[in-house]
């Protein structure tokens, strides 16, 4: 699964030719895939002095904090290899989430050069996702309000539905949403029962979380549901 994101990943880099820009996602989920752009062939293949880091979440602790979801991509590869102007974190030195999100948002628009989103000029080549255990994606969780959120790109949480319980920010679904590619890994065990859930159409978070272009799904035989599994191949 790791190898096929990255593949997906790279052919949306090259069909690029000029800048371009990926928000990464935390959790578990994308850990291979990032150890994997680090070393070859991928390592070689990226043109690192092109591409663009942001991410779509972030736990509000320090930079250092081993919670902090840019923190873990920067050690597996991003530090490593991106130039250093080419990482964009979410700041956490601020007073409060809220203040967080404002001045991610003003980055974000500085970068796209513009204030307003806009379907023909996405915002992103590629959003990498994960769905968490209740159905949530980066940190818009059931049944909160920053899930309704139609008009800023970034919001803060004031309490998260899952561990850490620590406050977070996050980026809107429709800031989510304007790229060209939505790639989601859901992989293992663990996540065959918020899959199962995702698949009968629940109106979670997983499942509003579209991309103005192509949504891809990579899922692993270990995460996918009993009725699923046990289908003969065609």
């Amino acid at each position: 699964m790791a190898e096929a994101a990255a593949e997906r990943l790279m052919a949306r880099v090259d069909a690029n030719p000029g800048r371009v820009a990926i928000c990464l996602t935390g959790g578990s989920s994308p850990k291979q895939l990032y150890h994997l752009l680090a070393r070859e062939p991928c390592r070689t293949r990226i043109p690192w002095e092109r591409v663009h880091w942001f991410i779509g979440d972030e736990r509000f602790v320090g930079a250092t904090d081993p919670l902090n979801n840019m923190t873990m991509a920067r050690s597996a590869f991003l530090d490593a290899c991106a130039p250093a102007a080419n990482i964009h974190p979410i700041p956490t030195d601020t007073a409060n989430p809220d203040a967080s999100a404002a001045r991610y948002a003003r980055e974000l628009q500085s970068f796209h050069g513009a204030d307003h989103l806009d379907n023909a000029r996405p915002l992103f080549d590629m959003v990498l996702m994960g769905a968490g255990p209740d159905g949530h994606v980066a940190s818009l969780f059931p049944g909160y309000p920053a899930v309704e959120e139609t008009a800023r790109w970034v919001v803060g949480v004031p309490k998260a539905n899952v561990e850490p319980f620590v406050p977070r920010v996050s980026l809107t679904l429709p800031a989510l949403a304007s790229c060209r590619e939505m790639l989601f890994e859901i992989g293992g065990a663990g996540k065959r029962a918020i899959l199962t859930r995702l698949l009968a159409g629940e109106k979670l978070p997983a499942n509003r979380a579209r991309s103005i272009g192509e949504t891809i799904w990579l899922v692993d035989t270990a995460a996918l549901p009993e009725d699923f599994r046990a289908r003969e191949p065609e």
